[in-house]
């Protein structure tokens, strides 16, 4: 131990300093992501109680995998969201990103799909034209009701 009257080196304190300010900002990015997830699945869940009200019949959802071709399927029922059939909402209310990794078991069996946190702004990081605003996208898969490609 080194007596109080003797100063620290600066070295030392720039390091604690620094790993102390990277450890705050982690938790408030951290404490964002978790408000804007929260936020995400009211929309989501408030989606799928609207298209059932609104009687658009679910389907059986398939997935594609990363690379190669053709679709597999899965074990979640619920709606397409976009277009390219990359995300959907479950009857559960969740959110469902269907892009897997290939695999001839899931060719063959099918494959499980666990759902994820929905992003408040959709292809986010994308293409040009492909990022939309989840409340729009949803609006706009609700307009559609039984017109929307399934």
């Amino acid at each position: 131990m080194r007596p109080e009257s003797e100063p620290e080196d600066p070295a030392a304190v720039r390091r604690r300093e620094a790993r102390e300010n990277a450890e705050y900002h982690a938790a408030a990015a951290a404490r964002v992501a978790e408000a804007e997830a929260r936020r995400a699945a009211e929309m989501v869940s408030a989606f799928a109680g609207q298209m059932r009200s609104a009687g658009v019949e679910p389907t059986r959802l398939r997935a594609r995998p990363y690379s190669g071709s053709g679709s597999l399927r899965t074990d979640v029922v619920g709606w397409y969201v976009r277009r390219d059939r990359s995300a959907a909402v479950g009857t559960d209310g969740r959110w469902y990103v269907l892009v897997v990794p290939p695999s001839l078991r899931g060719r063959l069996t099918g494959v499980h799909l666990e759902p994820t946190d929905a992003p408040l702004q959709v292809g986010a990081g994308g293409r040009d034209g492909d990022s939309i605003a989840l409340d729009i996208l949803l609006q706009l898969r609700l307009d559609a009701g039984h017109d929307f490609p399934s």
